[in-house]
């Protein structure tokens, strides 16, 4: 199913999915939830009880617990306890060294990505780099994966935005910056 086709259903994840994974609909979870008390727990509360009475891996307790929270409307879509969440990917054209590179060397980086105020607090070659953005006020994770010997992917998680409204914006923003880098970093591998 695609992604869009699923952004209903509660944590982006289909009726049939939770059930192929978890034995369970995610309706029957909802109601053992509810006898549970969970609509007064906090997030660890609720998965602690489906550690502690159900044979699901700790992922699955995760996305039981935030698709339970979102239908409840005790979490919003994006929201995360500490703020709200957005993932932008992009796949490029180029060796995994080089979309790294355009990032990780600070010269390289400053003649593609818009004029922000970031710090970079810590860089693993070809892999992540983790960024504070516009003073300590949210951050971002980029991860780098290898597609091949010429393609490779990046990924920008952007961590505790203030509200939902600038979920849209960073999501715009890094999509946007994403294209533009691919753009760039293709046409000069050309």
């Amino acid at each position: 199913m695609k992604k869009n086709q699923t952004e209903n259903y509660p944590a982006g994840i289909s009726d049939e999915a939770v059930a192929e994974k978890t034995g369970k609909t995610w309706e029957e979870w909802f109601v053992i939830l509810d006898a549970a008390g969970a609509a007064n727990m906090d997030h660890k509360g609720i998965v602690a009880v489906l550690s502690d009475q159900y044979q699901v891996s700790s992922w699955w307790r995760q996305m039981l617990t935030v698709g339970y929270e979102q239908a409840r409307g005790l979490r919003q879509k994006h929201e995360k306890p500490d703020g709200y969440e957005v993932s932008v990917s992009k796949t490029i054209n180029v060796p995994l060294a080089v979309l790294f590179n355009a990032w990780g060397n600070e010269k390289e980086r400053a003649r593609w990505f818009p004029r922000r105020k970031i710090t970079v607090r810590k860089a693993t070659s070809n892999k992540s780099l983790r960024l504070t953005w516009e003073g300590d006020k949210s951050s971002v994770d980029i991860n780098f994966y290898s597609k091949g010997d010429e393609k490779s992917q990046v990924t920008c998680q952007h961590h505790k935005l203030p509200n939902q409204e600038d979920v849209g914006l960073m999501r715009e923003f890094w999509a946007k910056t994403l294209q533009s880098l691919k753009e760039r970093l293709e046409n000069n591998a050309q």
